[in-house]
């Protein structure tokens, strides 16, 4: 015989290898279940909300869907945030949870259900008789609307028991959406047209376009309208051929890249939301720019957007690259020196305030870091330092934790998902202190995940940067905006790991070192970066211009 909270570990298991939490009275049996019934993983992070940033990070990194659980009450509010940003990012996972009993709440329950739906997650609740097929249907609705789900297991039903598990079809997921209706075809028609006739076509892709498998088609689609492309952040490198790539649209792009995007005269954008960021808050493109868009989303997502087809990236492009067999292409991008463009200040070895100016460490990190690197980032002012100088060969191999719902805090356990997601790969965390310290749990969870295939870049310059840039020179009270240095080094050593203080350049030399030893032997690596606060990011600068 099986208890219902054996019932969701088996079938949930079917479909997911990776869960992530920590333990409490509200999920013992299921984790118990988890642990002795199924081949699943199970990886114990130190704050609840760890355990959903690592699920969301276990996604990101691999496309296979995760499980987080935590127990009820406080360790259920505690994932909120994280959930959160699931929800705004579109990371399907489920996120497994203790709830009161079906008696009614005690003094130390909550409305578990409003809270998730205050956040957009819809709430599933098994009961003794349909916990299999309440799983395999929450499991469906994450996978078919990309969000997380919650799977609530009520106190007083957790341990009963409830037979034998029954059998569970497979969640069912949607087939990519083709283009359909004389409009849609009409409108690629037109986009063909465009692209034909353009002097300098431009090709933009997002993480649907990833999503979608649209790599190839792109490329494809680029070589026969001899199009420059680039990506939004989360689509970086989904465009299969480098050599006539921008790199990433908005503040973190390249000055002179910009530029050349903004004197393209037909632009066709592929599953890319088209946020405020992406678009430069809307100084993107010129205003003389045919600009079209092709999502998955009911209608354009920018005001810009001139044309509009509803549809799977990949089949869009394939039909598009149909009705431009034999088209003569631009010739533009030939005429381009990429390379030029793409270009990012160097840097100076110090700032005038004698700390590390963060452009030439980061310069100097990108030539040292593994080229098997999977990174991820925390929220805050650095994220510009990665985002620009560290080139990642996909969509997945950088990932943005914490941006969607402007979070910060969610670094280190985003390491411990992306690990169990890519086990070969060096994963690389890039947080700053602020955030850095908020999650500093599950540094503790990173190093005993990744091991010698972890290292952490702390951007460390002794405040919440962001706040400083767009308050403190606003003239507000700075103190609330600063941290004192702390040494993360320390931190490190503390929990089994190598800590380096890089004050200098040369601090930098124990990266290359590390990158030459044995994973299997080397520990996992924290370099504590003493940065300039004075140096600010471009995609930062463009905040405060909008803002001031």
């Amino acid at each position: 015989m099986s208890t219902v909270s054996a019932h969701v570990a088996l079938t949930l298991a079917q479909h997911i290898d990776a869960v992530f939490g920590v333990m409490g009275n509200g999920n013992a049996y299921f984790l118990d279940a988890i642990e002795k019934q199924t081949g699943a993983s199970f990886t114990a992070v130190r704050h609840e909300q760890g355990a959903v940033v690592a699920a969301d990070a276990h996604y990101r990194a691999s496309g296979r869907i995760a499980a987080a659980t935590s127990t009820y009450g406080a360790g259920f509010t505690n994932t909120l945030t994280a959930l959160a940003e699931s929800v705004q990012a579109h990371i399907p996972l489920v996120l497994v949870v203790g709830d009161e009993p079906t008696s009614g709440p005690r003094p130390w329950d909550v409305d578990q259900i409003a809270l998730a739906s205050g956040v957009g997650a819809r709430t599933y609740t098994v009961g003794r008789a349909d916990a299999a097929a309440t799983t395999v249907i929450a499991i469906e609705h994450a996978l078919t609307y990309r969000v997380p789900v919650v799977l609530a297991i009520p106190y007083d039903v957790a341990a009963l028991e409830a037979g034998e598990v029954p059998a569970a079809p497979a969640p069912r997921v949607p087939a990519p959406l083709a283009p359909r209706g004389e409009f849609a075809e009409g409108m690629l028609d037109r986009i063909a047209a465009a692209l034909r006739t353009a002097e300098r076509p431009f090709l933009l892709a997002g993480r649907g376009a990833w999503l979608a498998g649209a790599g190839d088609a792109l490329g494809a689609l680029a070589d026969a309208t001899g199009a420059l492309t680039a990506s939004s952040a989360l689509g970086r490198g989904v465009f299969p051929d480098q050599r006539y790539d921008l790199g990433v649209t908005g503040g973190f792009g390249a000055e002179a890249a910009m530029e050349l995007v903004r004197t393209a005269d037909v632009a066709v954008v592929f599953g890319a939301s088209l946020n405020q960021f992406t678009m430069r808050f809307g100084d993107l493109f010129a205003p003389g720019t045919q600009v079209f868009q092709i999502d998955v989303a009911p209608a354009a997502t920018h005001a810009h957007v001139g044309g509009f087809v509803r549809a799977d990236a990949r089949l869009a492009a394939d039909a598009l690259v149909t009705r431009l067999a034999g088209a003569p292409g631009s010739g533009w991008r030939e005429s381009v020196d990429v390379a030029a463009a793409r270009a990012y200040e160097a840097g100076d070895p110090a700032a005038p305030d004698g700390r590390l100016d963060p452009r030439s460490a980061a310069r100097r990190i990108a030539e040292l870091l593994p080229e098997d690197r999977v990174v991820v980032s925390d929220g805050g002012h650095f994220i510009g330092w990665a985002n620009m100088y560290w080139p990642v060969a996909s969509p997945d191999r950088m990932m943005m934790i914490g941006t969607a719902f402007q979070a910060i805090g969610q670094g280190w356990p985003s390491v411990v998902g992306a690990t169990r997601a890519r086990p070969e790969a060096t994963v690389v965390l890039t947080s700053g202190d602020g955030g850095g310290l908020m999650a500093i749990a599950d540094l503790e969870s990173a190093v005993r995940s990744a091991g010698g295939r972890g290292l952490a870049v702390i951007w460390n310059d002794a405040a919440y940067g962001a706040e400083v840039n767009l308050y403190g020179l606003k003239g507000l009270a700075r103190e609330p905006m600063l941290i004192p240095q702390v040494d993360f080094a320390a931190f490190a050593a503390a929990v089994g790991a190598e800590g380096v203080a890089v004050r200098t350049l040369a601090d930098l030399d124990r990266l290359a070192s590390w990158t030459a030893e044995d994973p299997a032997t080397r520990r996992f690596l924290v370099l504590d970066l003493r940065i300039s606060g004075d140096v600010i990011a471009p995609y930062q600068q463009e905040i405060i211009r909008v803002n001031s």
